[in-house]
């Protein structure tokens, strides 16, 4: 039965990437998953357990590959590119489940062992970042907030069409997102 349970995970992500929270509804889930509804809420109570499981298992993904090895004494500019390859790697080792992130920040309907999670994901990066003076007049958060903004709308304008990224476009994205967060402002 434990094989059910992951069928009906993988299709939630699948739904919920592709239609987000509010326009998933549990039977298109179930649909996908080549389930009946019923069984699906044998093993998920409501749809926000259900997308709060598919978030951790997610989230756990990303943080393992953000995460494994970091080495936080580097300095900013690498551990910046570090974090930047990381990202880019698991976007495109893992669109879907990239997808999926993107849509579900700071969303109500996550409970406090899923933000607890984005913390824990987060938290190394921060931590990371505050040991350095303010780059660029800009906190650690505005950085990150800043650079995980681009990165999404590169994907996003990729996955619409509107454009093809190369490795090189992505490298040179990346060199773009450091200068413009760690530019110092015009005395003009």
């Amino acid at each position: 039965m434990e094989g059910l349970r992951e069928r009906i995970l993988e299709a939630a992500l699948r739904v919920f990437a592709e239609r987000g929270f509010h326009g998933t509804a549990v039977p298109q889930v179930a649909q996908a998953a080549r389930v009946a509804t019923g069984t699906l809420y044998l093993y998920f109570r409501s749809k926000e357990r259900l997308v709060n499981e598919v978030f951790r298992e997610a989230k756990s993904r990303l943080r393992t590959a953000l995460l494994s090895g970091f080495d936080v004494e580097r300095p900013p500019r690498a551990l910046f590119e570090d974090v930047w390859t990381r990202l880019v790697a698991f976007a495109r080792r893992e669109p879907l489940t990239f997808r999926f992130l993107e849509m579900q920040d700071h969303t109500p309907y996550l409970d406090a062992k899923s933000r607890e999670l984005e913390l824990s994901v987060l938290g190394p990066i921060f931590l990371a970042a505050a040991g350095f003076r303010p780059i660029g007049g800009l906190p650690a958060e505005v950085m990150i907030a800043f650079s995980w903004g681009a990165l999404v709308g590169l994907f996003k304008a990729e996955r619409l069409g509107y454009l093809e990224l190369s490795d090189a476009i992505l490298e040179r994205a990346g060199t773009a997102c450091w200068a413009a967060i760690t530019a110092r402002r015009s005395t003009r």
